[in-house]
């Protein structure tokens, strides 16, 4: 074995350099980086408009090189190493979309591959290093298995997160309370005496779904069924400029502070006796009981009926105006920027890239409503010709609508038409 590269601080306790301790901080941290993961990459997708898997590409690449520096380190920086994490977060989330969106695999096979990827790295790391603890990671070796475990536990959060939604059909509001409550009760179990190396990976997986739910709610219309929680209506650009003002922010004060420096192994479990065998085999049955009553959960939600927004009735003016009449009243700035995102939406659309060009449709419908007061009293009727052609777009796309997506060919039938009536 080799020896653990140590350091002291101003108070003098024994410190290992590379991996933060896990305190208050680190699962803060760890949630705002999870959200912008989840909104981030969507919007990144949509702007460089290079399609899903080119834009996996070049996030590989950023993760190499961010990882590169991190792995040169000899000790934990703050920065870097949240700075890997953020980006890690974007790539596993690429990775899981690829899947789901390009290659049309089911969300419960990527669940299972990934839950099985994630079982062989924790296995020869186990095999190699004999301890899965983030507080032994002081050699290269168990870096390096620590951040591929970090990479598929985003991976497989997303691809979890994004099934249990398709089972349930949960709101956005309500869909943050499962990974929360699952959190908790890991939470407690460990106070208890479960095992911590365990309980630690079971709630950082739970951190990705919870992160992004978070995310997703922030982004959301305050569009629901009446009794249903709505969304802030922030979008997704908003959602991670604001995350990351945290992220950057809470890493300052922690650089400054140095509150996450992670203790020895020794002195990180001093503090939290696990209680023995015993209380480690009857919080193992815990969460097994817990596994279990969240399996019939999702079971007894997936039965249920489940319903999406009420469809909208269509009020809005059928008048015909030519190319360009409608928006002629309006700042060139703000047409500018719609056809922009109308554009960004058709492109991914004939690509094939449904999870951009939906995420595009959705930006566009964020910026429509938030420009609403300053365009309909420059021109109403223009802007209820264009409302009523916008919101053919939305039905497409299932956005404020209860159908399901439609086809492609509809979605650049009307997004080709929207962009003729704004010239």
């Amino acid at each position: 074995m080799t020896t653990t590269t140590e350091a002291r601080t101003r108070s003098g306790r024994l410190m290992l350099n590379k991996v933060p301790e896990v305190t208050i901080w680190f699962w803060v941290i760890k949630i705002l980086c999870t959200t912008v993961g989840e909104s981030f990459a969507d919007w990144i997708n949509m702007k460089l408009g290079v399609g899903l898997v080119n834009t996996a590409w070049i996030f590989t690449a950023v993760f190499v090189v961010v990882l590169a520096v991190q792995l040169r380190l000899k000790r934990y920086v703050p920065f870097p190493y949240w700075l890997t994490v953020v980006v890690v977060s974007v790539t596993g989330t690429l990775y899981t979309d690829i899947l789901t969106d390009q290659l049309n695999v089911p969300l419960w096979i990527s669940s299972a591959v990934f839950s099985v990827l994630l079982a062989v790295v924790f296995g020869v790391w186990w095999l190699r290093e004999r301890t899965l603890s983030i507080h032994s990671v002081t050699t290269l070796p168990r870096e390096s298995f620590y951040w591929l475990a970090v990479l598929v536990t985003f991976a497989l959060g997303t691809a979890t997160g994004d099934w249990t939604l398709e089972l349930t059909g949960w709101s956005p509001g309500a869909s943050v309370l499962l990974p929360l409550g699952l959190i908790a009760a890991i939470t407690a179990l460990w106070k208890f005496g479960a095992n911590p190396v365990l309980s630690f990976w079971l709630a950082y997986i739970l951190t990705r779904p919870l992160g992004a739910n978070i995310g997703d709610w922030l982004a959301s219309p305050k569009v629901a069924q009446p009794g249903e929680p709505t969304g802030l209506d922030l979008g997704t650009f908003t959602t991670s400029l604001i995350f990351l003002g945290l992220i950057l922010a809470t890493v300052v004060y922690l650089t400054v502070t140095r509150s996450d420096v992670t203790e020895t192994y020794e002195a990180a479990h001093a503090a939290h006796a696990s209680g023995g065998p015993r209380r480690e085999r009857v919080g193992l049955a815990g969460f097994c009981l817990l596994a279990v009553a969240t399996t019939g959960l999702l079971v007894w939600a997936h039965g249920q009926p489940h319903t999406g927004p009420a469809p909208e009735e269509d009020n809005t003016s059928a008048v015909q105006m030519a190319p360009g009449v409608a928006v002629k009243k309006f700042p060139p700035a703000k047409v500018a920027a719609l056809k922009n995102l109308a554009s960004t939406s058709l492109k991914d659309a004939r690509s094939g890239n449904a999870k951009g060009a939906h995420a595009a449709a959705q930006s566009l419908r964020d910026l429509w409503d938030a420009d609403q007061a300053s365009l309909q009293p420059l021109d109403n009727t223009g802007w209820t010709s264009i409302d009523a052609q916008m919101d053919k777009v939305l039905g497409t796309f299932g956005i404020d609508h209860s159908n399901p997506p439609m086809p492609a060919a509809q979605q650049e039938k009307e997004l080709n038409a929207l962009l003729t009536d704004m010239g």
